[in-house]
């Protein structure tokens, strides 16, 4: 398994962030690959990833831990297997740092996706990840979050 972490700081409050994470239907508008995106029953997300000649449709497990500072995530169906966690960290009242952890296996992307094995595979992933990361901070930075997002991960008393 290789892990993969990258952080991007932006200019926005914890919650904000926080808030666009949960935003699934807008996933596709800074994930790379993701062409449509929707909530699928309670903690689940269903993708529709392309990638390279390919369609993926993928079911996510997001699960919210640490009062509202880190999301975990996995696939549940489909290829690759992936896994990660989103933290969302207060760098004071108006800046956060969001920290992006993804677990993958280098043989399984390169069977899956093609591709180069090794160093090549990892830069390509990398540059992927932080592509995401600069999409998501234009689109917390630049658009509102007050009522736009469903609370689908919200625990029920």
């Amino acid at each position: 398994m290789s892990t993969l972490e990258e952080q991007i700081d932006i200019d926005v409050p914890a919650k904000v962030a926080w808030e666009f994470l949960h935003r699934v239907e807008d996933y596709p508008r800074f994930m790379g690959g993701v062409r449509e995106a929707r909530t699928a029953g309670r903690h689940r997300a269903h993708l529709d990833i392309h990638a390279g000649d390919r369609v993926y449709e993928l079911d996510a497990e997001i699960l919210d831990r640490g009062q509202g500072r880190l999301m975990m995530w996995r696939t549940m169906n489909g290829a690759p297997h992936l896994a990660g966690t989103f933290s969302v960290l207060p760098l004071d009242p108006r800046h956060t740092r969001v920290q992006v952890r993804v677990e993958y296996d280098p043989d399984t992307v390169k069977e899956e996706f093609g591709g180069p094995k090794g160093f090549a595979q990892a830069s390509a992933i990398e540059r992927l990840v932080r592509n995401d990361l600069r999409q998501f901070k234009d689109l917390a930075e630049n658009e509102p979050t007050e009522g736009k997002h469903e609370p689908w991960l919200r625990q029920k008393p």
